[in-house]
C-alpha cells in the first residue's frame, strides 16, 4: 500500500471534538444544539467516506504529530482495518443522533446538553481509536474513550448509576493499565509499536515467554471492553444508562473498540504466523467460545429486555474474537464482518427497547405480550434484527456466521468451534423468538413468564434494566434539560423504583390499543432510526459486497501475508 500525508484523518477526529464547546454553549437553544450535533455527525461521516475509494485502491492516509522519542510516535493512519471501524462509527452516529433527540425529549431527560457533548467526545475518541497508527496512539484514544463515556453511563445520577459508573471505570481503566503494560513490553522487545500488516518481525524472534506475556496483557486489556468472560460484568450493569448510550456501548464505539484492539494485536502487531508460532491463537479462541455459549445461557434467564440484550452482546462480541483466534482466512473474514453486522442488528434491538420504554414505560419481556399491536413497525424491526442475531439468512448475521463456521470447519480440530457457533445460534433463537412470538401472538392476559431459565446463572435478580420514568411527571422541570438531578421518586434507567411508586409498565386496562402500520406508534425521530438500522441489517445480509463493508474486509484479509484462504 502507498502512504500519503493527509489532514483528513485528523479532521475526522477533530470535527466532533471542536463541536463540544459549541454544543455546551447552546444549552438554552436545544434546537440549534441538536442541529449542530447532526451537522457535525454528517460532516464526520463525509470525511471518513471520502477516504473509502483511496483505501480500497491501496492508499493509506497518514497524519503524524512527529516522534516523541526514538520509535515512539503519535500518529494517525487510515488503512482498511481502521476504515472498517471508523466508517461504521461515523455512520451510526448520524442514526443515533436522530434517535437521541426523540428519546431524550420523549422522556424530558435532564442534562441533555451534557449528554450530546459527551456523545461528540466519545465519537472523537472512537474514530481516534480507529485511525491510530500504533499501540501508543491507540492506548491514548482508548483511555479518552473511557473518560468521555463515563458521563453517559452515569447520566441518571442515581446511586445505581454512580455505582455502575465506578464499576465501569474500575474495569476499563484496569484494562487500560494492561494495554499500557503490553505496549511497553512490545516496545522493549521490538523497538517499535507501529502497526504492520502481518505483524512485527521482532516478535517472531523475541523471547517466547515475554512475547506471550505481552500478548496476554494486550488481549486482557482490550478484552475488558470486548466483555470477554470473566471481565464482562460491567456491561450488564452499564444498562443503567439511557438506551441511546446502550446503543453506543454495544454497537457503535465502546465494546467495538475492545474487539478492534484485539484485531489490531492479532493482525498488525503479532500477525497470524507469530500467533501460531507462540500458540496463543487457540487459547484466545477457547475463551471466546466459552464466553459466547455461557453468555447465551445467562441471557435465557433475563426478563428485562435490556439486560437480555446486554448478555446477547457479550455472546456476539465473542464471535468476532473467535474468528480472530482461529487465524484462518474465512474465519477472519467472518469475525471482521461481524463487527458491522452486529452493530446494525444490536443497534436496532436497543432502539426498539428504548422506543417501547418511551411509549409504554414497559421494560420487562413478561409485560410485552401483544405489544406488536401497539408498536407493529418497531416489533417488526426487532424481529428482523433478532433473526440476524440467530444467523437466519437474508440478515447481516447470517453472512458473517457463515464465514465463521466454514473457517472453523476448515481447520484441524475446528469442529468443536463450529459446534459452539451452531449451538449459540440455537440459543439465540431460544431467547429472542419468545419475545417476537408473544408480541404478535399472545394476548396480554394469556401469556406466561419469561425468562426461560431460573437459577443463579448470572445477573442480579434485584436489578431490572432500562427504565426511565415510570409515571407522568408532576413537574415539567424535574426532567428539564439543565434542571439538575431527577427527583428521588423517579425511576432510573435500571428500572429501579424509588420511594413507594408503582411500576406503570405493561399493557393498560383493556389491552394494547391498535396503532396500525403507518407509524403512529412513536415519533419518527425514533422510528426512523429504528427502520434505518433494520434496513442496514438487511442490506448487509443480502448485498454485503455492494454495501462496502465486505469489500473492506476482503481487502484487510487479502493484505495479510501467510493467511490460509
Amino acid at each position: 500500500m502507498t502512504d500519503i500525508s493527509s489532514l483528513r484523518p485528523l479532521l475526522a477526529i477533530l470535527v466532533s471534538a471542536v463541536a463540544i464547546p459549541v454544543i455546551l454553549s447552546l444549552k438554552r437553544r436545544p434546537n440549534v444544539r441538536e442541529g449542530v450535533t447532526i451537522t457535525v455527525a454528517v460532516a464526520k461521516f463525509a470525511i471518513v467516506a471520502s477516504m473509502v475509494p483511496g483505501v480500497l485502491s491501496g492508499t493509506r492516509y497518514v497524519f503524524s504529530f512527529g516522534q516523541l522519542a526514538t520509535g515512539i510516535e503519535l500518529a494517525f493512519r487510515v488503512d482498511p482495518l481502521g476504515l472498517l471501524f471508523g466508517l461504521l462509527a461515523s455512520l451510526l452516529w448520524i442514526v443515533t443522533s436522530f434517535y437521541s433527540i426523540g428519546y431524550m425529549r420523549g422522556l424530558d431527560e435532564h442534562a441533555q446538553t451534557r449528554y450530546f457533548a459527551s456523545f461528540a467526545a466519545s465519537l472523537a475518541s472512537a474514530v481516534g481509536v480507529a485511525f491510530a497508527s500504533n499501540l501508543l496512539t491507540l492506548f491514548v484514544c482508548y483511555e479518552l474513550l473511557t473518560v468521555s463515556t463515563y458521563p453517559l453511563v452515569t447520566h441518571d445520577e442515581t446511586d445505581e448509576a454512580r455505582a455502575a459508573g465506578r464499576k465501569y471505570l474500575a474495569y476499563t481503566f484496569g484494562g487500560g493499565v494492561a494495554v499500557l503494560g503490553g505496549t511497553v513490553l512490545v516496545f522493549v522487545l521490538t523497538g517499535t509499536t507501529a502497526f504492520t500488516p502481518g505483524g512485527l518481525e521482532g516478535l517472531a524472534t523475541a523471547d517466547p515467554t515475554l512475547a506471550r506475556a505481552a500478548f496476554a496483557l494486550l488481549a486482557a486489556g482490550f478484552g475488558v471492553k470486548a466483555a470477554l468472560m470473566p471481565m464482562h460484568s460491567w456491561l450488564p450493569d452499564a444498562m443503567v444508562a439511557p438506551t441511546p448510550v446502550s446503543g453506543l456501548l454495544h454497537a457503535v464505539a465502546v465494546v467495538k473498540s475492545g474487539v478492534f484492539g484485539i484485531a489490531r494485536v492479532v493482525l498488525d502487531v503479532y500477525g497470524t504466523g507469530t500467533m501460531e508460532q507462540l500458540g496463543v491463537g487457540l487459547p484466545l479462541a477457547a475463551i471466546a467460545a466459552f464466553t459466547l455459549l455461557t453468555a447465551s445461557i445467562i441471557a435465557l434467564r433475563q426478563d428485562n429486555l435490556k439486560r437480555r440484550l446486554a448478555y446477547s452482546t457479550i455472546s456476539q462480541l465473542s464471535y468476532i474474537v473467535l474468528g480472530l483466534g482461529l487465524l484462518h482466512g474465512q474465519a477472519l473474514t467472518g469475525g471482521l464482518l461481524h463487527i458491522p453486522a452486529h452493530a446494525f442488528m444490536k443497534l436496532t434491538l436497543f432502539f426498539c427497547a428504548g422506543a417501547i420504554h418511551v411509549e409504554t414505560h414497559t421494560d420487562d419481556i413478561s409485560d410485552m405480550a401483544g405489544i406488536g399491536k401497539r408498536m407493529p413497525l418497531t416489533m417488526a424491526a426487532f424481529a428482523v434484527a433478532a433473526a440476524g442475531m440467530a444467523g437466519i439468512p437474508l440478515v447481516a448475521g447470517f453472512v458473517s456466521k457463515w464465514y465463521l463456521v466454514i473457517g472453523a470447519l476448515s481447520l484441524d480440530g475446528g469442529l468443536v468451534f463450529a459446534a459452539a457457533l451452531l449451538v449459540s445460534g440455537v440459543l439465540n433463537i431460544a431467547y429472542f423468538w419468545p419475545i417476537v412470538y408473544q408480541a404478535y401472538f399472545e394476548p396480554p392476559d394469556g401469556h406466561d413468564e419469561k425468562p426461560l431459565l431460573e437459577g443463579p446463572l448470572g445477573g442480579r435478580d434485584e436489578v431490572r434494566a432500562d427504565g426511565g420514568d415510570g409515571h407522568e411527571s408532576d413537574d415539567a422541570d424535574d426532567h428539564s434539560d439543565e434542571g439538575g438531578v431527577p427527583k428521588p421518586e423517579h425511576v432510573d434507567h435500571l428500572g429501579k423504583h424509588h420511594e413507594n411508586h408503582e411500576h406503570h409498565g405493561g399493557p393498560p386496562a383493556g389491552g394494547w390499543d391498535d396503532r396500525g402500520w403507518r407509524g403512529g406508534e412513536s415519533t419518527w425521530f425514533m422510528l426512523g432510526p429504528i427502520l434505518t438500522a433494520a434496513t442496514l441489517s438487511l442490506l448487509l445480509g443480502t448485498v454485503p459486497y455492494t454495501a462496502v463493508f465486505l469489500r473492506i474486509v476482503d481487502t484487510i484479509v487479502s493484505n495479510l501475508p501467510g493467511v490460509m484462504a
